[in-house]
């Protein structure tokens, strides 16, 4: 079973206004209202390509109780922990520019984390769960680390989804996969990547460090897929990108997807790409029948 985990959703307000004027009134165009969060968007994705998974975290309040019965409705499986202050609502301001206002979240208390580590403590070798978003201020900093040390006893496999010294730390632990941007791989070495070239040997030191699979996505430039057994490099298809956010996440979705129907690396990646692609062309995330379409363009090549 694939299990997600998303420690901050969060309820996404989305506003769209012609102009915006600082002080004034302003009225919508159009506006919609989602689940957000990192984790939350990998279990929406995996049931659009048919791959059942359990979507865990924490929510609290009216925009909780809104969450789950959305994902309920999508037949979703959740189990979250409730906790007693709402979940945040995040504001998405679309006009010529767009501007993202997102709140903190709720408080979690030592009591909530212990009842998700004990979620995650009857996973077993047979599931695999996805870390993916930041962490919320009032849990500890090493809390990747406490959860994936669990899932090494377990021989649970998990993914990591996150940026910086939260993904940096977990390395060591042998994820089955992490996705890194070509800025994020950047930052973990202090260097700056802009093509495919430069992406090999910092992915295969990644490779060295602990990491079983590793993609690296290049916006416009396309991907590049590492193991230790093939590098990968996709070229991305052409289309009118209309929307970035969970475009990351729809890769995650679309390689677990892929790998778990076909235990092909190849396929997985290819896959993969498709779906952060068809994200990136359509105005919410992806279905598979766009994923399908956009897969046709993507080119893969091995190289070495």
């Amino acid at each position: 079973m694939i299990y997600t985990l998303t420690l901050n959703p969060s309820v996404d307000y989305i506003v769209k206004l012609g102009s915006f004027k600082l002080g004034e009134l302003n009225r919508t165009n159009n506006e919609a209202k989602f689940p957000g969060g990192k984790g939350i968007n990998v279990s929406r994705v995996l049931k659009q390509m048919g791959t059942e998974s359990e979507a865990l975290g924490f929510v609290g309040g009216f925009t909780g109780t809104y969450i789950e019965q959305f994902l309920h409705e999508e037949n979703i499986e959740t189990d979250f922990v409730r906790v007693e202050e709402d979940t945040r609502i995040n504001i998405k301001l679309k006009t010529a520019k767009e501007t993202e206002i997102n709140a903190g979240g709720p408080a979690i208390s030592e009591a909530d984390f212990q009842l998700l580590i004990e979620k995650i403590k009857k996973l077993g070798k047979t599931d695999l769960i996805v870390l993916a978003g930041s962490i919320p201020t009032s849990l500890p900093v090493g809390t990747y680390e406490e959860l994936v040390k669990i899932c090494r006893e377990n021989g649970t496999q998990f993914v990591v989804d996150a940026e910086g010294d939260l993904l940096k730390k977990v390395i060591p632990f042998q994820p089955f996969l992490i996705k890194p941007n070509h800025h994020e791989l950047g930052d973990l070495f202090q260097v700056s990547i802009s093509t495919p070239e430069e992406v090999i040997p910092y992915g295969k030191e990644l490779i060295n460090m602990g990491a079983q699979n590793v993609i690296v996505s290049l916006a416009d430039k396309g991907a590049v897929f590492l193991n230790k057994e093939m590098i990968l490099y996709a070229k991305v298809p052409k289309g009118q990108v209309k929307n970035s956010v969970g475009a990351g996440d729809s890769m995650v979705a679309g390689f677990l997807a892929a790998y778990s129907q076909t235990k092909d690396w190849l396929e997985a990646f290819k896959f993969s790409v498709a779906s952060g692609s068809a994200t990136a062309f359509s105005l919410g995330l992806c279905t598979k029948e766009k994923a399908l379409d956009v897969m046709k363009q993507v080119e893969i090549t091995e190289i070495g």
